[in-house]
């Protein structure tokens, strides 16, 4: 007789995850990383170019793009791990079950 495994992962739902869909979940936590890290690379080259507006001397006229470009490097920051931890908790209800009526 054929004993029957339990699966490693669950939707939801109760529906077997196959290979093709653990490999899916896969791919957009990996892609989920990748786009944190572009929000940390562009908060960082603001953060930069903030700094560098800012230490102008003969342009005392636009330092206020400076402090705007500091503001936005803070920003795309706090977005950037908002979205990623949202999405993150988002793929962890498909790797758990979180059902409470077990």
């Amino acid at each position: 007789m054929k004993k029957d495994k339990k699966p490693m992962f669950e939707f939801e739902n109760k529906e077997r995850i196959i290979l093709r869909d653990y490999l899916a979940l896969e791919r957009t936590r990996l892609a989920n990383e990748r786009t944190l890290f572009a929000y940390l690379r562009t908060s960082l080259y603001l953060i930069l170019g903030g700094i560098a507006f800012l230490q102008l001397k003969d342009f005392e006229h636009i330092k206020w793009l400076g402090y705007l470009s500091l503001g936005l490097s803070v920003m795309f920051l706090v977005v950037g791990i908002y979205t990623y931890f949202k999405l993150k908790n988002k793929l962890k209800k498909y790797y758990t079950n979180d059902n409470p009526e077990d």
